[in-house]
Protein backbone atom coordinates (compact mmCIF):
# COMPACT_ATOMS: atom_id res chain seq x y z
CA UNK A 1 0.00 0.00 0.00
CA UNK A 2 2.97 2.43 0.82
CA UNK A 3 4.35 1.90 -2.58
CA UNK A 4 1.43 2.99 -4.46
CA UNK A 5 1.86 6.30 -6.40
CA UNK A 6 -0.95 7.83 -4.02
CA UNK A 7 0.41 7.44 -0.72
CA UNK A 8 3.99 7.92 -2.24
CA UNK A 9 2.49 11.57 -3.26
CA UNK A 10 1.32 11.70 0.62
CA UNK A 11 4.39 10.56 2.07
CA UNK A 12 6.11 13.49 0.22
CA UNK A 13 4.09 15.87 1.02
CA UNK A 14 4.13 15.06 5.13
CA UNK A 15 7.57 15.30 4.70
CA UNK A 16 7.69 19.02 3.15
CA UNK A 17 5.30 19.77 6.14
CA UNK A 18 7.47 18.31 8.58
CA UNK A 19 10.36 19.99 6.74
CA UNK A 20 8.53 23.28 7.25
CA UNK A 21 7.70 22.70 10.57
CA UNK A 22 11.49 21.71 11.68
CA UNK A 23 12.61 24.66 9.78
CA UNK A 24 9.81 26.99 12.14
CA UNK A 25 11.59 25.13 14.88
CA UNK A 26 15.16 25.96 14.52
CA UNK A 27 13.94 29.49 13.92
CA UNK A 28 12.45 29.69 17.35
CA UNK A 29 15.40 27.57 18.80
CA UNK A 30 17.98 31.00 17.07
CA UNK A 31 15.33 33.58 18.82
CA UNK A 32 15.71 32.04 22.14
CA UNK A 33 19.52 32.18 21.61
CA UNK A 34 19.63 35.23 20.63
CA UNK A 35 17.74 36.31 23.47
CA UNK A 36 19.77 34.89 25.82
CA UNK A 37 23.13 36.86 24.04
CA UNK A 38 24.94 39.02 27.08
CA UNK A 39 25.75 41.74 25.83
CA UNK A 40 29.21 42.45 27.03
CA UNK A 41 29.72 46.17 27.56
CA UNK A 42 31.73 48.37 30.89
CA UNK A 43 29.00 50.45 32.77
CA UNK A 44 31.95 51.47 34.79
CA UNK A 45 33.58 53.78 32.05
CA UNK A 46 32.27 57.04 32.30
CA UNK A 47 30.39 58.13 29.39
CA UNK A 48 29.17 61.44 27.80
CA UNK A 49 24.93 61.13 28.72
CA UNK A 50 24.20 62.36 25.04
CA UNK A 51 26.37 58.86 24.15
CA UNK A 52 24.61 56.92 25.91
CA UNK A 53 20.34 58.74 25.94
CA UNK A 54 18.92 61.13 24.65
CA UNK A 55 15.23 63.04 25.64
CA UNK A 56 11.95 62.39 24.66
CA UNK A 57 12.61 58.51 24.37
CA UNK A 58 12.87 55.01 26.27
CA UNK A 59 15.67 54.22 28.35
CA UNK A 60 17.50 51.33 26.36
CA UNK A 61 19.07 48.54 27.81
CA UNK A 62 22.67 49.40 26.83
CA UNK A 63 21.86 52.84 28.93
CA UNK A 64 21.04 51.42 31.67
CA UNK A 65 23.67 51.12 34.44
CA UNK A 66 25.78 53.28 32.84
CA UNK A 67 28.24 55.56 34.97
CA UNK A 68 27.81 58.68 32.59
CA UNK A 69 29.20 62.39 32.49
CA UNK A 70 27.04 65.62 31.78
CA UNK A 71 27.25 69.21 32.10
CA UNK A 72 23.99 70.54 33.56
CA UNK A 73 22.79 73.58 35.62
CA UNK A 74 20.78 72.95 38.88
CA UNK A 75 16.77 74.43 39.36
CA UNK A 76 17.51 75.69 42.91
CA UNK A 77 14.22 75.05 44.97
CA UNK A 78 12.78 72.15 42.84
CA UNK A 79 14.03 69.47 44.96
CA UNK A 80 12.08 66.45 45.69
CA UNK A 81 11.93 63.78 48.44
CA UNK A 82 11.66 60.18 47.56
CA UNK A 83 10.77 57.59 50.56
CA UNK A 84 11.77 53.64 50.98
CA UNK A 85 14.74 53.80 49.50
CA UNK A 86 17.57 51.28 51.03
CA UNK A 87 21.28 52.49 51.85
CA UNK A 88 23.30 49.72 52.90
CA UNK A 89 20.49 48.16 53.80
CA UNK A 90 19.03 51.43 56.27
CA UNK A 91 15.40 52.39 55.06
CA UNK A 92 15.40 56.05 54.26
CA UNK A 93 14.81 58.74 51.82
CA UNK A 94 16.17 60.46 48.52
CA UNK A 95 16.86 64.02 47.71
CA UNK A 96 16.35 64.58 44.14
CA UNK A 97 16.95 67.43 42.26
CA UNK A 98 16.00 69.03 38.75
CA UNK A 99 18.63 69.59 36.48
CA UNK A 100 18.96 71.22 32.98
CA UNK A 101 21.61 69.93 31.05
CA UNK A 102 24.01 72.60 29.60
CA UNK A 103 24.20 70.80 25.63
CA UNK A 104 20.63 70.46 24.58
CA UNK A 105 18.48 72.38 27.31
CA UNK A 106 16.46 69.00 28.31
CA UNK A 107 15.72 68.04 31.96
CA UNK A 108 16.41 65.27 33.93
CA UNK A 109 16.44 64.37 37.79
CA UNK A 110 19.39 63.78 39.55
CA UNK A 111 19.19 61.48 42.95
CA UNK A 112 21.75 63.69 45.22
CA UNK A 113 21.62 61.40 47.83
CA UNK A 114 20.67 59.67 51.15
CA UNK A 115 19.41 60.49 54.23
CA UNK A 116 17.98 58.30 56.79
CA UNK A 117 15.05 60.54 58.04
CA UNK A 118 12.58 62.82 56.67
CA UNK A 119 13.80 65.63 58.90
CA UNK A 120 17.20 65.25 57.80
CA UNK A 121 16.26 64.96 54.31
CA UNK A 122 13.94 67.92 54.74
CA UNK A 123 16.62 69.84 55.92
CA UNK A 124 19.13 69.02 53.33
CA UNK A 125 16.90 70.31 50.31
CA UNK A 126 15.99 73.21 51.78
CA UNK A 127 20.05 73.89 51.29
CA UNK A 128 19.95 73.22 48.13
CA UNK A 129 17.15 74.83 47.14
CA UNK A 130 19.81 78.62 47.82
CA UNK A 131 22.37 77.10 46.48
CA UNK A 132 23.98 78.29 42.89
CA UNK A 133 22.19 78.08 39.66
CA UNK A 134 25.27 78.12 37.82
CA UNK A 135 26.56 74.87 35.19
CA UNK A 136 28.10 72.01 37.26
CA UNK A 137 29.79 68.81 36.00
CA UNK A 138 27.78 65.84 37.59
CA UNK A 139 28.94 62.09 37.18
CA UNK A 140 26.69 59.04 38.23
CA UNK A 141 24.82 55.91 36.97
CA UNK A 142 21.91 56.29 34.38
CA UNK A 143 19.11 54.30 35.22
CA UNK A 144 15.43 54.11 33.89
CA UNK A 145 12.29 56.00 35.33
CA UNK A 146 10.17 54.19 37.58
CA UNK A 147 6.40 53.66 37.40
CA UNK A 148 5.23 56.74 39.28
CA UNK A 149 3.18 55.83 42.40
CA UNK A 150 0.85 57.97 44.45
CA UNK A 151 2.37 59.55 47.84
CA UNK A 152 2.74 56.88 51.29
CA UNK A 153 -0.80 57.16 52.35
CA UNK A 154 0.85 57.33 56.12
CA UNK A 155 3.17 59.70 54.88
CA UNK A 156 3.66 63.46 54.02
CA UNK A 157 1.29 64.16 50.60
CA UNK A 158 4.93 66.00 49.19
CA UNK A 159 7.09 63.03 49.80
CA UNK A 160 7.10 60.68 46.94
CA UNK A 161 7.41 56.98 46.46
CA UNK A 162 9.49 56.83 43.30
CA UNK A 163 11.60 58.21 40.81
CA UNK A 164 9.05 59.18 37.94
CA UNK A 165 10.06 61.59 35.37
CA UNK A 166 6.49 61.58 33.83
CA UNK A 167 5.51 62.51 37.41
CA UNK A 168 8.11 64.64 38.48
CA UNK A 169 7.71 66.99 35.57
CA UNK A 170 4.48 67.90 37.03
CA UNK A 171 6.22 69.26 39.83
CA UNK A 172 9.07 70.96 38.48
CA UNK A 173 8.72 75.33 38.40
CA UNK A 174 8.50 76.90 34.93
CA UNK A 175 8.48 73.33 33.00
CA UNK A 176 5.81 73.38 30.13
CA UNK A 177 6.25 71.28 27.19
CA UNK A 178 10.48 70.66 27.05
CA UNK A 179 12.37 68.04 26.44
CA UNK A 180 12.84 65.50 29.24
CA UNK A 181 14.74 62.68 29.92
CA UNK A 182 13.00 59.29 30.59
CA UNK A 183 15.82 58.03 33.07
CA UNK A 184 17.51 59.56 36.00
CA UNK A 185 21.24 59.84 37.54
CA UNK A 186 22.07 58.78 40.76
CA UNK A 187 25.43 61.39 41.72
CA UNK A 188 28.49 59.59 42.81
CA UNK A 189 29.32 62.78 45.51
CA UNK A 190 26.43 64.37 48.08
CA UNK A 191 26.19 67.43 48.93
CA UNK A 192 26.50 68.61 52.54
CA UNK A 193 23.43 67.28 54.57
CA UNK A 194 23.66 63.94 52.82
CA UNK A 195 25.20 60.18 52.44
CA UNK A 196 26.33 59.03 48.95
CA UNK A 197 23.90 56.62 47.45
CA UNK A 198 24.96 53.14 47.06
CA UNK A 199 24.83 52.76 43.59
CA UNK A 200 26.79 48.93 42.72
CA UNK A 201 27.60 47.96 39.05
CA UNK A 202 24.43 46.58 37.75
CA UNK A 203 24.74 42.46 37.38
CA UNK A 204 24.42 41.85 33.84
CA UNK A 205 23.27 37.96 33.30
CA UNK A 206 21.74 36.10 30.47
CA UNK A 207 18.52 34.89 30.71
CA UNK A 208 16.78 31.61 28.86
CA UNK A 209 13.79 32.36 26.61
CA UNK A 210 11.60 29.51 27.51
CA UNK A 211 8.49 30.18 25.17
CA UNK A 212 10.77 30.30 22.47
CA UNK A 213 12.11 26.77 23.41
CA UNK A 214 8.44 25.43 23.79
CA UNK A 215 7.46 26.50 20.68
CA UNK A 216 10.51 25.45 18.79
CA UNK A 217 9.43 21.97 21.08
CA UNK A 218 5.82 22.57 19.85
CA UNK A 219 7.12 22.77 15.78
CA UNK A 220 8.58 19.22 15.78
CA UNK A 221 6.07 18.03 17.67
CA UNK A 222 3.67 18.83 14.59
CA UNK A 223 6.17 17.81 12.26
CA UNK A 224 6.26 14.12 13.43
CA UNK A 225 2.46 14.03 14.28
CA UNK A 226 2.70 14.83 10.06
CA UNK A 227 4.03 12.10 9.25
CA UNK A 228 2.06 9.79 11.83
CA UNK A 229 -0.75 11.42 10.24
CA UNK A 230 0.25 9.84 7.06
CA UNK A 231 1.27 6.20 8.76
CA UNK A 232 -2.54 6.24 9.85
CA UNK A 233 -4.00 7.08 6.91
CA UNK A 234 -2.82 4.58 4.94
CA UNK A 235 -3.07 1.86 7.80
CA UNK A 236 -6.74 2.84 7.80
CA UNK A 237 -6.56 2.44 3.83
CA UNK A 238 -5.19 -1.28 4.37
CA UNK A 239 -7.91 -2.38 7.00
CA UNK A 240 -10.85 -0.60 4.46
CA UNK A 241 -9.22 -2.97 1.62
CA UNK A 242 -8.92 -6.33 3.54
CA UNK A 243 -12.29 -5.53 5.05
CA UNK A 244 -13.95 -5.56 1.62
CA UNK A 245 -11.95 -8.39 0.64
CA UNK A 246 -13.12 -10.27 3.27
CA UNK A 247 -17.10 -9.23 2.35
CA UNK A 248 -16.35 -9.91 -1.34
CA UNK A 249 -15.39 -13.28 -0.50
CA UNK A 250 -18.36 -14.02 1.81
CA UNK A 251 -20.46 -12.75 -0.84
CA UNK A 252 -18.70 -15.00 -3.24
CA UNK A 253 -19.19 -17.84 -0.31
CA UNK A 254 -22.83 -17.19 -0.19
CA UNK A 255 -23.56 -16.91 -3.76
CA UNK A 256 -21.78 -20.20 -4.59
CA UNK A 257 -23.54 -22.24 -1.80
Amino acid sequence: MMRRPRWVLALLLALGIAAAFAVLGHWQLDRAIESGVVVERSTEVVMPLGDVTQPDGPSTQVATGQMVRLEAAPVPGDEQIISKRFNGGELGFWVVSHYIVADNSAHIAVARGWAADDAGARQAAAALASESASTVTIVGRFLPGEAPELPDENGPSTVQTTVAPSALVNLWAGFTDQAVYSGYIVDSAAPTGLAVIDSPEPVIGASVNWLNIFYAIEWVVFGGFAVFLWYRLVRDAVERELEDAEEAAAEALNSGT
